[in-house]
Order: structure tokens, then C-alpha cells, then sequence
């Protein structure tokens, strides 16, 4: 697999590391990488194969019950961010058989009823399967901080709960990949718009968006809040500027590679004879 690119490793590049300011990262910029849009487009499509192949090799693992380890992405960001392209373009070239997407919305009555980490802990990735959070439990302590929806120092309990909750899923096989999708209010302004012009894109569209727009600059406060907090060695963040949307589903693609990598999933070994069932299969 090539990296036309690449001149430090995503996992290194994207890390958030101690005295990480979110201020300071352009969400235009393309860390780590060198390449335009157009060789971004060619490492993309050459890691598809490898990432097919990986995930193959786990997910065979989980039906023959020799599966050591899982994948889960957890993907925060504003609205209009990426996630759902991430989805598509990048968790979406391999078989959906070996996924288990979950996004997690309001909370509904039953899940009010207990702890936040309820609902998530139900929907961690089986071994051998890659698990993706599109949005999680990190709402709880954004729009929870931002909103009120919740005492300040139940927030606070909330991160060191999400350390604990992370690093037990770690200590289970779980490989934690957190990416925080960092978009510019420019550009969402610019991706909300579109929505509004074009008839098709209009379901997508969600005027609580703008009302979200104008507490921009609590919720980056809350998001460096959350990276400080919980950006731990076992589960650490990795933020990826988003504006331009090749670059994301690139480096989101690179950390899943990565994580595949450490796991290091083989063939399961047939636990029949082979050459026995061959020759029972000519004379069928």
C-alpha cells in the first residue's frame, strides 16, 4: 500500500498531545500530508484494498470465534462536519457484515432513567467487529456543558466516568479510535447553505443548526475541554481538520489502517482436514 503523501504517520500527526490548542489548528490544514486533492484521491483508493482485507480477516475471526480484538471509531464533530462521508466513503468500502454503526440522538425516556454510559456500553463493538459511533457519549459532556443540560459538577464527573469506561473497553480487546472532525464556521456556513439550495439535500437540513451556530465559540471551548480531559494513551483523540473533505476521509482512513494493524487479524486455521474434504468434494 502506497503513501503518495504521507510524511509523518496519521496516528502521529493527528494525536492530541499535551498543550494541544484547538485554536491553533486550521481547519484547512492537511497535517502530516503533502499531497493535493488529487494524489489524497489515489492513497484513498489504494488503502480501500488493504482496509477490505483487514476487515475480512477480523470480521472471519468473529465467525469462527478466535476474534482477540475489535475496532471502534468514535467520530465527533459540529453538524455539517463530515461524519456521515466518513460513514460512507471510508467505514463504507468494506463488507457492512463485520460493522455495527450506531448513532446516538436525544436519549429517550428508559435511557434518562440510568447512567449516560448505559445506552453506549450496549452498543460496543463485538469481537471481530468494527463498531462506529456516529456522535456518542462525548454528548454528554458538550452539549450537556454548553446547553446546561446538566450541573456543572456532573460534567465534571462525566470525563473521569468516560476515562474509566475507555480504558476498561481497551483492557477487553477494544481498539478506541476517537476522531474529532474540526470544521470552520465558514465552512459549515458555506455546507448549510447548500443544503438549502439544492431540493434533495433538504431533508438534511436542521434550523436548530443556526441556533447551534450562534454558541460557536462555547462549544470549541467545550471541545478543548473534552480533548484535555479525555485524550488518555490507551484512548487518545485525534483531531482532523475537516474542511477539506478528502483530507478527513483520508486521515480517518489511515487511523482505522493503524488500528487494524496493532490488532493483526490472520485466517482462521480450518479446523477440519482439507485435502480429506476435497477429495469427499470431487466424488460428491
Amino acid at each position: 500500500m502506497s503513501a503518495h503523501g504521507w510524511t509523518t504517520p496519521a496516528r502521529e500527526a493527528l494525536r492530541v498531545g499535551a498543550g494541544f490548542r484547538l485554536a491553533d489548528l486550521d481547519p484547512r490544514e492537511t497535517p502530516g500530508y503533502e499531497g493535493s486533492k488529487t494524489t489524497g484521491a489515489a492513497d484513498l483508493a489504494d488503502g480501500v484494498p488493504t482496509l477490505d482485507d483487514l476487515q475480512e480477516r477480523l470480521f472471519a475471526q468473529s465467525v469462527a470465534g478466535t476474534a482477540s480484538g475489535s475496532v471502534l471509531l468514535v467520530l465527533q464533530g459540529m453538524d455539517t462536519s463530515g461524519k456521515g462521508g466518513i460513514v460512507r466513503h471510508v467505514v463504507g468500502a468494506v463488507d457492512p457484515q463485520g460493522v455495527e454503526l450506531a448513532s446516538f440522538k436525544k436519549p429517550t425516556a428508559e435511557e434518562l432513567q440510568h447512567d449516560f454510559l448505559w445506552r453506549i456500553a450496549k452498543r460496543l463493538p463485538a469481537r471481530g467487529k468494527i463498531g462506529v459511533f456516529d456522535r456518542s457519549h462525548y454528548e454528554d459532556v458538550l452539549i450537556g456543558r454548553v446547553r446546561s443540560l446538566a450541573p456543572a459538577d456532573e460534567i465534571e464527573r462525566r470525563y473521569g466516568a468516560i476515562e474509566r469506561f475507555e480504558a476498561d473497553a481497551a483492557d477487553r480487546g477494544i481498539r478506541v479510535v476517537k476522531v474529532m472532525l474540526h470544521i470552520s464556521k465558514d465552512e459549515q456556513k458555506e455546507r448549510l447553505a447548500a443544503r438549502l439550495d439544492r431540493p434533495e439535500k433538504h431533508w438534511k437540513y436542521n434550523p436548530g443548526d443556526v441556533d447551534e451556530r450562534e454558541l460557536w465559540d462555547d462549544y470549541m471551548a467545550a471541545y478543548q475541554v473534552m480533548l484535555e480531559r479525555t485524550s488518555t494513551d490507551v484512548a487518545p483523540w485525534f483531531v482532523v481538520p475537516a474542511d477539506r473533505k478528502w483530507f478527513a476521509r483520508l486521515a480517518v482512513q489511515r487511523l482505522l489502517l493503524a488500528a487494524l494493524d496493532d490488532i493483526d487479524p490472520r485466517w482462521p486455521v480450518a479446523d477440519y482436514d482439507v485435502e480429506r474434504e476435497k477429495e469427499r468434494l470431487a466424488s460428491s
